[in-house]
């Protein structure tokens, strides 16, 4: 440092001030983040761009192209709204504030169905409600003499009950966490002014739950609007068609002028109500809850209505959970979706090409791409959960420890755009970035590292909230001895920051890893033959028509999931554990 001030002075006044590092830190995030967006609006600005917006906007073609596909997309996503909100805060409601009988039983099942990717729940339902409609074999039910309606087996009915089987539990989260903070002294007040119980919980809990009722609708609306794998799978076969989906059409066809165009559309969607939402909810009157005074939660009793409450919690629960899990099995082990559960075979896992099953494939085991596919897909979530967790670090550091700079805030409101960004459009914002090469930079699409790039920059914000969350207990104290000791900030990093918050980091990581892994939406732009991932080559099978080999691929996506959600769940049970020994 003494040698730099000696040559540059003025390098090593900026190095010492206090916006250095916030100001590298925001350079960094917008390139991973503003860079890709604007080369997205610049290729749009284009003469053939200028093309695409007026044949989205304003042709003979916008209703298929833009019309349509926007009004089943707002369709799923005001109904899984809606959906999810009632479902999860009724079961918040009955898990936090009734003395519904195994509540920690119900609230393990409640969040179990986020942890599933929505492609399994919507193969598990065409396995069992798939008709004749589009040829092939037929579901379960229709196999047994059940006649299935259309738009019960395709189209948006299907995709709107899975996407709220996967959604609701995330309402349920923000909701019960909420309801949780609803002091008892308020309940017991209302009960001996003689207020009743619909009026108490329209009066108190309604007001006071509401913020978490919004963000938890317009997270899931942000969800349903931007998912791809449900309404590809039952909803493109009949022509039902979602801004996602579109958009991947586009790609894949050519019309990639068309395909920014829609991505820029579906951005600005969905950036505008997450926006207003969050307007409407800091808008609010706020309700002080948590005081300094001891509180509890008052719970109601159900009397008679408690184990039929109960048996209608675990319902969905297991509707929503076990039975995709269990028709998936026993899909991958059935010979035909017509007799899941009889003359089970092992074909469809490590059986030999060449006979009359399946149209002479082999079992998934026996497949190459898919032995290459487990490996490039564990090495994927391992790669993106490692570098979001070096940049959610860096990221959260920055925000924690230089708050007198003023683009720290503006830092740490870009490090959360991603979460505005439907998946699938910032898989397009990539491919206009880094489709053909940049300078220096070579062609990267169809890469593993263009789609680890997309992957952490998605997935930034869950890393930096992560991060923040650990780094806000470690007092500043301690850098600052060791930095009066002569260590430098490299060294104060590594051996006092690093250890003391890896294990919060690593819960990140882990569900960053989880996300990944699951995700269809971001990699179905991305992918290539030189990167198979299990996502794609299940959704694939299922393309083709070989739901066996479809739900088995599922299944390996499922353990891995669980698997790293479990590991997630004891790291973050034990975050910051020294601090109680």
């Amino acid at each position: 440092m003494n040698m730099l001030a000696a040559r540059a002075p003025w390098l090593a006044r900026a190095v010492q001030s206090r916006d250095f590092v916030p100001l590298i830190m925001l350079a960094f995030t917008a390139l991973l983040v503003v860079a890709p967006l604007t080369m997205i609006l610049l290729a749009t600005l284009t003469p053939d761009g200028q093309a695409a917006w007026q044949a989205v906007t304003n042709s003979p073609l916008s209703r298929n192209l833009w019309w349509r596909p926007l009004g089943n997309t707002v369709i799923l996503g005001i109904g899984v709204t809606i959906g999810s909100v009632l479902l999860g805060g009724f079961l918040a409601w009955l898990i936090v504030l009734t003395d519904v009988p195994m509540r920690r039983f119900l609230a393990v099942m409640s969040i179990l169905p986020f942890m599933t990717p929505s492609f399994a729940s919507a193969l598990a339902w065409a396995t069992l409600f798939r008709n004749e409609r589009i040829g092939g074999q037929a579901g379960y039910l229709a196999s047994n003499g059940i006649p299935i309606p259309d738009w019960l087996a395709w189209g948006l009915v299907p995709t709107l009950i899975v996407l709220i089987a996967q959604f609701y539990s995330l309402a349920y989260t923000l909701i019960a966490a909420s309801l949780s903070s609803v002091s008892g002294d308020l309940v017991e007040s209302a009960e001996m002014a003689g207020a009743k119980r619909g009026r108490i919980l329209f009066g108190i809990v309604l007001p006071i739950v509401t913020p978490a009722l919004i963000s938890g609708g317009m997270l899931a609306f942000a969800g349903a609007v931007s998912n791809f794998a449900a309404p590809a799978l039952l909803g493109a076969p009949v022509r039902m068609q979602t801004l996602s989906t579109r958009i991947y059409g586009m790609v894949q066809t050519g019309n990639i002028e068309r395909g920014y165009v829609l991505a820029l559309l579906l951005m600005i969607a969905a950036a505008a109500l997450l926006y207003f939402s969050d307007r409407f909810v800091s808008g609010r009157r706020a309700f002080v809850t948590v005081t300094g005074k001891g509180t509890r939660t008052k719970r109601f009793a159900l009397g008679r209505w408690r184990w039929p409450l109960f048996v209608f919690a675990t319902a969905i629960g297991v509707i929503t959970t076990i039975v995709p899990i269990v028709v998936l099995f026993a899909s991958s082990m059935a010979p035909r979706p017509g007799v899941l559960f009889s003359n089970w075979t092992l074909h469809y896992w490590i059986g030999q090409g060449g006979t009359q099953i399946a149209e002479g494939q082999a079992g998934i085991f026996r497949n190459p791409h898919l032995i290459d596919g487990i490996f490039t897909t564990i090495r994927l979530g391992l790669t993106v959960a490692a570098c979001a967790m070096v940049v959610g670090l860096m990221i959260a550091y920055t925000i924690v420890r230089y708050k007198a700079s003023p683009y720290t805030r503006l830092l740490s409101q870009l490090s959360f755009v991603p979460l505005f960004i439907p998946s699938i459009a910032m898989a397009a914002a990539y491919i206009a970035m880094y489709g053909t090469s940049l300078g220096p930079i070579p062609a990267l699409y169809g890469t593993f590292i263009l789609i680890v790039m997309a992957a952490t920059a998605n997935l930034m914000p869950y890393a930096v909230q992560s991060g923040r969350g650990v780094l806000s207990q470690l007092s500043a104290d301690l850098e600052e001895s060791a930095r009066l000791t002569g260590a430098g900030p490299m060294r104060r990093m590594m051996e006092i920051i690093v250890p003391l918050a890896i294990r919060g980091i690593m819960a990140g990581g882990l569900l960053v890893f989880v996300k990944i892994v699951r995700d269809l939406s971001l990699v179905v732009l991305l992918f290539s033959a030189s990167t198979p991932l299990l996502s794609m080559i299940a959704f694939q099978y299922a393309s083709q028509g070989f739901m066996q080999f479809a739900n088995a691929v599922t299944l390996l996506i499922l353990v891995l999931c669980l698997l790293a959600s479990f590991l997630a769940h004891l790291l973050q049970n034990k975050v910051q554990k020294w601090k109680k020994t």
